[in-house]
């Protein structure tokens, strides 16, 4: 016994000898090379607030993503059986033990579990602290950057790193290594020509659609509501306010929705919408100013094109606290996150989401940490399970800088080789989104800026295997070698028109262009879609991909005329199929109703 005892003693003074698991040394969690474009100005001062959000990991998320598919696939017996906010959260709840390390950790840098925002998963855990904190936490240091063409600045450091026994229960922190323009997100609007939003016609013979339908020929010079309508085959339908539908705008930037702008809108394109509204959502703080002279360009786009194609559903404008440049000094005390990660962890804690939510931002994918990307996309994929449809604007870039001469063109990879490579944009290749390209013209062509291409950092997901390897089935073997991945998450998924739209903006008339028209106004008939289905008894789409590239698929007008040059190339065409720059095509709202009615 005594013997026993002894070993016993022995082996507790061993254990105690041993450093504790919480006292482990720190070791890199994640490097990035130093951002093109991206000068130091100086290091950050140490009171400098920053609003860190640290990721757990998901352990479950792979079975979320099964679910996503099961209930987005039409030839599935669960199709339509969305998932609840409270199922959902379960499934990307984080493992108790990475809860409880995670939270020791920011107790043992001064942190109270009071300051600590937890997402309602407890998959993300916000705090404020300054700068000289996190530099201890991360085992880093933070500097000014300065984005050369913009000015912009903003806190960031190229490396952090954490006690090694934290590396398998966190999966990312930021802000730290995302150089990505998204606290100034890129609107990817093209253009915005005053004094050129009158009506112009050309002649008194209509045009002919794709869906044979007669379209105005002044289509082909200024696009408005009815010219969509008519282009697209959804003249014949009446939408309900009464059903429970809904439509939703994220706005960005100090990006302001102006009532009376929409009211002018209305009264000149859908006169029946006159003296209707909409909901506006603060977010983080997010303003909404009034003053005619603030309207924003994106803003006011938006909400005319959107809420003009789907009146009377229920509108609802998001607006999202941020705004370019960030320079951190006294008065602008904390850098805060990237805006739609803001938004995301407002969305996600919400019982009621709209049904359908476009957004017209997004930067180059490489400019954000592909840890965090996934992050993001993942965040994208609990709010498909949910049943909502996500539209994204797949760029205005083409293949990456819409620059076709290869002496000037920017397609700089950031990974310190300095090689031309085609530049995806983010968050339009994640694979939980539906990528809207743009066309031009009666009959449609694509439009010169249509972004689109490969992902690399996702995967090609499944239920885009035919239509793409269709496409590279009569694709010049060696075209673009070595410039894009084959194997990434292809986009656009769809399209619409993308120039001439006439708007009013600060109470003037004029034309504008950009996939930033093309996704609110795809966007607004898959709200209409909806609407079908809500009439029948069905429920909401949900993530609309695995249905347009299988079911759903003759439902499009198959665009085969136009390029998108970028990079020093021309870039991809528009072909017979899926192609990067049009994806499967436009819709033909007609067809579809009658196709999403029948699964």
């Amino acid at each position: 016994m005594r013997s026993l005892l002894s070993c016993l003693a022995i082996l507790t003074s061993f254990v105690l000898a041993l450093p504790s698991q919480r006292d482990s040394p720190h070791q890199v969690k994640e490097r990035v090379f130093p951002p093109r474009d991206w000068e130091i100005q100086s290091i950050a001062p140490s009171t400098h607030k920053i609003e860190l959000k640290i990721g757990l990991p998901q352990p479950n998320f792979h079975i979320l993503e099964k679910h996503l598919y099961e209930v987005s696939d039409p030839s599935h017996t669960r199709y339509g059986q969305h998932l609840s906010k409270e199922e959902v959260e379960a499934l990307v709840a984080p493992h108790p033990e990475s809860l409880e390390l995670v939270t020791d950790w920011l107790v043992s840098h001064g942190i109270g579990k009071e300051d600590m925002t937890r997402s309602p998963a407890q998959d993300w855990i916000t705090v404020t602290v300054p700068v000289g904190v996190a530099e201890k936490m991360l085992d880093t240091t933070y500097y000014v950057w300065k984005h050369t063409a913009s000015g912009e600045s903003i806190v960031r450091t190229t490396s952090y790193s954490l006690p090694i026994h934290l590396h398998e229960h966190v999966d990312v922190i930021q802000p730290t290594t995302t150089f990505a323009r998204l606290k100034s997100f890129k609107s990817t609007i093209h253009r915005f020509d005053k004094e050129t939003g009158q009506i112009v016609e050309q002649s008194n013979t209509p045009i002919i659609s794709a869906s044979g339908i007669s379209v105005d020929p002044s289509c082909n010079t200024t696009v408005t509501v009815t010219c969509l309508k008519q282009l697209y085959n959804a003249t014949d339908i009446t939408p309900s306010a009464t059903i429970n539908n809904s439509f939703g705008i994220t706005g960005y930037l100090d990006q302001f929705a102006n009532f009376q702008d929409l009211q002018s809108f209305y009264a000149i394109q859908v006169p029946e919408a006159v003296n209707s509204s909409f909901t506006v959502l603060s977010v983080a703080g997010g303003q909404n100013n009034q003053t005619l002279s603030e309207a924003g360009d994106e803003a006011d786009l938006d909400i005319e094109f959107g809420f003009g194609i789907t009146f009377p559903i229920n509108g609802t404008f998001f607006t999202t606290a941020g705004s370019p440049p960030f320079i951190p000094d006294l008065d602008t005390p904390t850098d805060t996150n990237e805006p739609y990660t803001t938004w995301l962890d407002f969305i996600l804690a919400q019982d009621e989401i709209p049904l359908v939510i476009t957004t017209s931002y997004g930067d180059d994918e490489q400019t954000v940490p592909e840890s965090f990307a996934k992050r993001a996309c993942a965040g994208f994929a609990q709010l498909g399970a949910r049943g909502v449809s996500l539209t994204f604007s797949s760029g205005d870039g083409g293949v990456g800088d819409g620059d076709p001469d290869p002496a000037t063109q920017s397609c700089i990879t950031n990974d310190g080789t300095n090689r031309t490579e085609f530049l995806p944009l983010f968050p339009a290749s994640c694979p939980y989104v539906t990528a809207v390209g743009g066309t031009i013209h009666v009959p449609e062509v694509a439009v010169d800026f249509s972004g689109g291409g490969f992902s690399n950092y996702f995967a090609r997901p499944a239920y885009q295997d035919a239509a793409v390897a269709a496409f590279f089935d009569n694709f010049p073997n060696g075209t673009f070698a070595g410039l894009f991945n084959p194997n990434g998450r292809a986009f656009p998924d769809v399209a619409a028109q993308a120039d001439n739209f006439q708007v009013i903006i600060g109470g003037e008339t004029g034309l504008i262009g950009g996939t930033s028209a093309a996704s609110p106004t795809f966007a607004g008939f898959v709200a209409l879609l909806n609407d079908a289905r809500l009439k029948a008894g069905l429920p909401s789409l949900g993530f609309l991909n695995p249905l347009f590239y299988s079911t759903a698929i003759s439902g499009f007008n198959d665009i085969t005329s136009g390029n998108a040059p970028g990079c020093g190339t021309e870039g991809f065409n528009a072909t017979v199929g899926w192609d990067p720059v049009t994806g499967l095509g436009t819709p033909d709202v007609g067809k579809l109703v009658a196709l999403v009615t029948s699964v």
